[in-house]
């Protein structure tokens, strides 16, 4: 019995230790998986930032376009739209009609983003950088522009032209003017909103070709232009 007395406070410390060792090996192991979160985030920003070094060749570093290169701004585009184009370009629903030479540049450019996670991180950093300054270069009827925006846009991109999420309808005033009026001949012309998997951009075509003719497109994007962002 006295033994026993004696084995009890040992095995009573023998327990503490081990409780004491458990929870140190717990802490350190809860500290090794926070380390490997933080160092795995810290690997995908420099992944983020690595791919839009590619997009900064053609979009401009701080993602402002670049008008000879007939390359859109891209800062501050909401992350759903940056995403949504993204995958389009990297399926094909998007830049492969033969007519369509830049997005056939763009194409090849997306299929370099290989994972989900890279395309939307990707899509995130370029939703955080800021709005540049719009260019003005679409001499347009800005009255009659007005009437064809609110006969055929606005449903969809909002009466200041702000986008509508619910509809993915990009907002229109953060884009240059320039890139708006090729992208409208490009629905109209077919050369964007063929593929059959592309539904947004089918019903962006069939709105389009409610609008007359080149100059209709102009006056358009000319009264876009007197929007505030």
């Amino acid at each position: 019995m006295k033994e026993a007395r004696k084995l009890a406070p040992s095995l009573s410390l023998m327990a503490l230790m081990a409780l004491g060792l458990g929870g140190l090996i717990a802490m350190v192991i809860s500290s090794s998986a926070s380390g490997d979160d933080t160092t795995r985030d810290a690997a995908r920003q420099q992944r983020t930032q690595q791919l839009f070094v590619m997009c900064a060749n053609c979009h401009g570093d701080q993602g402002q376009g670049k008008q000879d290169l007939e390359a859109p701004t891209i800062a501050g585009l909401p992350r759903w739209y940056v995403q949504s184009q993204l995958e389009k370009f990297r399926k094909g629903i998007r830049g492969a009609h033969p007519d369509d030479f830049r997005g056939l540049q763009m194409r090849p450019m997306a299929r370099q983003i290989y994972t989900d996670e890279d395309v939307q991180d990707l899509a995130f950093y370029v939703s955080q950088l800021p709005r540049a300054s719009r260019t003005t270069t679409i001499q347009g009827d800005k009255a009659k522009g007005a009437t064809y925006y609110f006969g055929t846009c606005s449903t969809c991109h909002g009466d200041m032209g702000q986008g509508m999420k619910a509809l993915n309808a990009p907002p229109l005033v953060i884009q240059n003017d320039w890139y708006l009026v090729r992208q409208l001949e490009n629905f109209k012309e077919g050369r964007r909103g063929y593929h059959a998997k592309d539904s947004g951009g089918m019903l962006m075509k069939s709105m389009v070709s409610k609008l007359p003719d080149s100059q209709a497109i102009r006056d358009v994007v000319a009264y876009l232009g007197t929007l505030g962002d």
